[in-house]
């Protein structure tokens, strides 16, 4: 009521409370904004490495596919001229021969007669040599058997009936090691078949000290006292030596069996 003469009463005014102070609960959802935004960018950037990742793993197998077909297509170039070199010196044998037979001086003939063998020899040898191309190791007793026989078979219709024997134990060696002491045996096989009077032995034998020995003996008439196989001039000689030397070895000379023309021994680990 307003009362005449009395001062008019001022009016009431909202005044706005001071704000409230409100505190996030720990376990509030926002209250953990910064920590998923972190891992939303980390886990970007674990999806942007893990594409990268993918291309590089594809790129990979691209370059592993075009290797293997780089491989097989120089295992197809090697066959291909592993062929031709065998066809190639089986021509040369046939024209050494059909010369050998047409030649008019017996000398010349002989000579013809003897280089075709020995380029036949080489081919079979190759021929051996090159089974051991996709090998690791080898079972070198059969090896060396099947080597010798055929040598011996080749040289047959040159020389008089040779007795050859292969024995000792049943070894296999790496296919790196087999190589080269498949050409020393040809090389001393064919030496023996060339000057032993009846019987070759060729031996293969374990040695103290975790060693082996390769040995080719005959009953021919032996070496000269002093042989020097170093000093040798002969191309066969000479190929021995730089093959034990290859592998580490060491070749000796002794007398054969019963104190019969020579043994020839080449020790290897």
């Amino acid at each position: 009521m307003n009362i005449p003469g009395a001062p008019h009463a001022m009016p009431r005014r909202n005044i706005p409370s001071p704000p409230k102070k409100y505190r996030q609960p720990p376990d509030c959802p926002i209250a953990e904004c910064s920590a998923i935004l972190k891992y939303g960018r980390e886990l970007e950037r674990h999806r942007v490495t893990e594409a990268k990742l993918r291309q590089s793993v594809l790129r990979e197998n691209v370059l592993l596919r075009q290797k293997e077909e780089l491989i097989q297509q120089k295992d197809m170039l090697s066959r291909e001229s592993e062929h031709r070199l065998l066809n190639g010196l089986q021509l040369i044998t046939s024209l050494l021969s059909v010369q050998s037979r047409t030649a008019q001086n017996a000398e010349a003939a002989t000579q013809l007669t003897i280089a075709a063998n020995r380029v036949a020899t080489l081919g079979r040898i190759h021929h051996h040599l090159h089974t051991l191309d996709h090998v690791e190791s080898v079972e070198f007793k059969q090896y060396l058997e099947k080597l010798c026989h055929d040598l011996l078979a080749m040289a047959a219709s040159e020389t008089p009936a040779r007795e050859l024997v292969v024995e000792g134990v049943e070894l296999r060696i790496p296919a790196v090691t087999a190589i080269p002491l498949g050409f020393i045996a040809s090389e001393l096989l064919t030496n023996s078949i060339k000057y032993a009077k009846g019987r070759i032995t060729v031996r293969l034998q374990n040695i103290p000290g975790n060693g082996h020995a390769l040995s080719i003996s005959d009953d021919g008439p032996g070496l000269p006292e002093g042989f020097d196989p170093a000093a040798a001039h002969g191309l066969g000689m000479k190929l021995i030596s730089v093959l034990v030397r290859q592998l580490g070895g060491e070749m000796q000379i002794a007398k054969g069996d019963n104190g019969h023309g020579t043994c020839f021994t080449v020790l290897f680990s």
